[in-house]
């Protein structure tokens, strides 16, 4: 599906297909049951140019832009559901905040080895007790002569135990409630700062998650990523961005595992002929595709709504929603369908779907639940009323 793609972005597009086949699928299902972190492989992504897409050229990056991103998210996702996180720690969230938000000495001094992976990124949000409800975080950042001081937790947060710098949400004003949280990129290896790995979860077993632990963490006033009190407001800004390289990940899982399911429909034979002949199994795959088809549709109309902010009209909230929430939903019922494509063996190891199945519910928690993007896309329904 081309749409118009540009030769550049074409040229992208095919350059992330093919690395993901080449360099991360042959070892893929060997590294996600050791859970390894491939940093070579991160690394390579980075010398393609994968993390400079949104970046101007003065900084590293080749200002091709979301949708630039957005397909190069798709390939990767599609062989590795796990270094597809990565276009978020590395681009989307964090040079998505500095360049709308940060000044120009955080920009030069934390775009470029964003770009080059020579710092691996982070952002943290979600704490213990605050998921959808962020204006209940209890970090604290509290501002003292010099600085401020960092307590507190964060809890969920991809790229953790590796990450080497991020940018944390924190209150310096719990009266203001939602309006007293701000923005600060740290240093994780500040003193006081304890990354802890969660080992045990369901999938993205390639991808690191964890646990920040901050203890009187002391840092520098420049630290802060716009204004005091501006941390919901960055907040909302970087969920729109991260939300699409979520979407595009969700639709990369869906692709393959129609994909999946069709190969196998084709070679499993049952009853003298291929199980592809049986009505029951074409519904499915008929199903998956027009799923995985509207859902990739979806993502590539908000990729490139976030590139023509102007044209668009504004906000890109609702088309950035939307496609979360549709491509969520369409890797599970694909994951799902293709499960039952592959019957026994589907529940085995000796296929991969079982683990893309397992990939697949992340998309309907992370940055921002299911439900919480339908109330996003129901808020522009409703008429406001004297």
């Amino acid at each position: 599906m081309e749409l118009g793609l540009t030769e550049e972005q074409r040229i992208l597009q095919d350059m992330a297909k093919d690395f993901a086949q080449n360099e991360i699928a042959p070892t893929v299902e060997e590294d996600e049951k050791n859970h390894v972190y491939n940093e070579k492989i991160v690394k390579k992504m980075a010398e393609l140019g994968f993390f400079g897409c949104i970046a101007p050229e003065k900084y590293g990056g080749t200002e091709m832009g979301y949708l630039a991103a957005t397909l190069a998210t798709i390939e990767v996702a599609k062989e590795s559901p796990s270094y597809g996180v990565t276009f978020n720690l590395q681009m989307n969230a964090v040079q998505g905040v500095l360049l709308a938000f940060g000044n120009e000495e955080q920009r030069e001094k934390y775009i470029p080895p964003l770009i080059s992976a020579d710092e691996y990124g982070c952002f943290a949000l979600t704490e213990a007790d605050t998921g959808s409800d962020v204006a209940s975080m209890r970090t604290t950042a509290k501002e003292v002569d010099d600085g401020y001081v960092l307590n507190g937790s964060k809890m969920w947060i991809s790229g953790v135990p590796v990450s080497t710098i991020g940018i944390i949400f924190a209150m310096t004003d719990r009266e203001k409630k939602h309006r007293g949280i701000s923005a600060f990129m740290v240093d994780m290896k500040t003193p006081g700062i304890e990354q802890r790995a969660i080992t045990e979860k369901l999938g993205l077993f390639s991808s690191p998650t964890g646990e920040i632990i901050f203890e009187d963490v002391k840092i520098p006033k420049d630290s802060i990523v716009g204004k005091p009190g501006d941390g919901f407001k960055i907040a909302m800004y970087m969920l729109d961005r991260t939300r699409l390289s979520c979407a595009a990940r969700a639709a990369g899982v869906a692709e393959k595992c129609f994909e999946l399911a069709k190969q196998y429909a084709n070679e499993r034979t049952q009853f003298g002929q291929p199980i592809v002949q049986f009505q029951m199994i074409q519904d499915q795959l008929a199903r998956m595709w027009c799923e995985h088809e509207a859902a990739k549709l979806l993502v590539l109309k908000a990729a490139w709504t976030m590139d023509n902010l102007e044209q668009a009209g504004g906000r890109p909230t609702l088309a950035i929603s939307t496609a979360k929430y549709y491509c969520a939903e369409a890797a599970v019922m694909a994951a799902n369908e293709a499960m039952k494509v592959y019957a026994s063996y589907g529940y085995g190891t000796e296929y991969p779907i079982e683990r893309y199945y397992r990939d697949a519910k992340s998309y309907q928690s992370v940055e921002g639940t299911s439900n919480i993007q339908k109330v996003i896309i129901a808020r522009n329904f409703i008429e406001k009323r004297d």
